[in-house]
């Protein structure tokens, strides 16, 4: 068979599986537990057809987390603020958009049987969170009684309890909740963390504390 008679085929697969992960993720945004049987339907494809791109839920479960990462990666890489409480106040509250999207499939990532991968396809993320935490150790702009290594896991771990305790009847309080916490840990009073998030909202320039 001509060269030119297998790239169509191969270039309409690849589309046909960013369309099976793009309704997977949303089926999987409206109920963790969706079955491959309603994602092939939400796809339009058969159970067969799915099965020619993932050879269980499992499989396609960790596609999908991939997928995600992928965005997270793109936001984090994306942040670019004038310093560092401004740059973790921006990547906090724009992953959380973004995470407010797929909750569902965000918390399953979570789950301990993905953690492993989730760790290694967020590393960019988490790479971006360590420098910002490192920045504002070395400038006095974040607490330095504990180390950045343990102050970066303490913020990586608040938003997951945060994500995995997420509150559907009031999503907006939630995000809200994401960013103070994380610039409280970060060593800030709630005082200024009100202020902070009040010049945010105004449009203005944060405070310098």
């Amino acid at each position: 068979m001509p060269e030119t008679a297998v790239r169509p085929s191969r270039r309409d697969a690849v589309r046909n599986r960013d369309e099976l992960l793009s309704c997977a993720q949303r089926e999987i945004a409206r109920d963790p537990r969706a079955s491959l049987a309603t994602i092939a339907r939400a796809a339009g494809l058969t159970r067969r057809a799915l099965y020619g791109h993932f050879a269980d839920r499992d499989a396609l479960v960790r596609a999908v987390i991939e997928r995600g990462a992928e965005r997270f990666n793109a936001i984090a890489l994306g942040v670019s603020a004038s310093e560092p409480l401004a740059e973790l106040t921006e990547l906090t509250t724009r992953l959380w958009q973004e995470a407010s999207l797929v909750h569902a499939s965000a918390a399953i990532a979570l789950e301990e049987r993905y953690l492993t991968l989730t760790a290694a396809s967020l590393a960019p993320v988490r790479a971006r969170l360590a420098a910002i935490v490192e920045l504002g150790q070395r400038t006095g702009r974040m607490r330095r009684d504990i180390s950045a290594a343990t102050l970066t896991r303490l913020i990586e771990e608040t938003a997951r309890t945060l994500i995995v305790r997420w509150d559907e009847q009031d999503a907006e309080a939630t995000a809200q909740l994401a960013v103070r916490a994380v610039l409280s840990i970060a060593g800030l009073s709630w005082q200024d963390v009100d202020a902070r998030l009040s010049n945010v909202d105004k449009g203005e320039a944060p405070d310098a504390r």
